[in-house]
């Protein structure tokens, strides 16, 4: 049965304007604005989920949404290069850097590969259909609907792009070219193996236009 799976990325935060590999970093007073004007935006859905991080729980509250942690959209583990900022580590290691982006199998800094990222969440997407609209909260108001096989999830970039990789069957390097901003969502629809992506779209006009 094909199932649609929304993913939103969450708002902006100092860690991701820093470029810090960000751990459990809060949304700060600016990317909590974005969402909250973002919220009417927001498409209905039969099960609502969120990634287990400060910045996707607080984004998902921001948008009017009450939904349920998914450790499985928990965001990348990057040992211990978490809390420190790209140019930090490119310069204190650039052979492990080197060997991150070039080996989908190397994790260097002790946490997990891209390879493990993107098979963890894959496999989270092609069980997706499974509890799609099987009682989950709905955001925005309205009872959960059984009927409904949709599932809106806030996910970080990395999961997104995880998943776009996993979907479209594309090699794994190819997580490198995607580029997913904060609050804008993107839509997979089909089942395990035959999936069909709708590329991001912002869910408010950028501030300022």
């Amino acid at each position: 049965m094909t199932v649609r799976v929304m993913l939103v990325a969450p708002a902006m935060n100092a860690a991701l304007r820093e470029a810090r590999f960000d751990g459990d970093a809060p949304l700060d007073r600016a990317g909590e604005r974005s969402a909250r004007a973002a919220a009417a935006a927001v498409p209905r859905s039969g099960a609502v989920l969120s990634g287990p991080s400060e910045r996707c729980l607080g984004t998902a509250a921001a948008l009017g949404l009450t939904a349920r942690a998914e450790p499985a959209l928990t965001g990348w583990d990057l040992g211990r290069w978490t809390g420190r900022r790209l140019d930090e580590v490119g310069a204190a290691e650039p052979d492990a850097v080197a060997a991150w982006i070039g080996d989908p199998s190397a994790a260097p800094h002790g946490g997990e590969s891209l390879r493990a990222l993107v098979e963890r969440v894959g496999g989270w997407l092609d069980g997706a259909g499974a509890g799609a609209g099987a009682g989950d909260t709905l955001g925005a108001g309205g009872a959960p609907d059984a009927r409904d096989r949709s599932v809106l999830a806030v996910a970080e970039p990395a999961v997104v792009r995880a998943a776009v990789v996993h979907a479209l069957a594309l090699p794994v390097e190819a997580f490198w070219r995607l580029d997913v901003a904060p609050l804008v969502l993107t839509e997979l629809s089909g089942r395990s193996g035959r999936w069909n992506v709708r590329l991001g779209r912002p869910l408010a006009a950028p501030e300022g236009s």
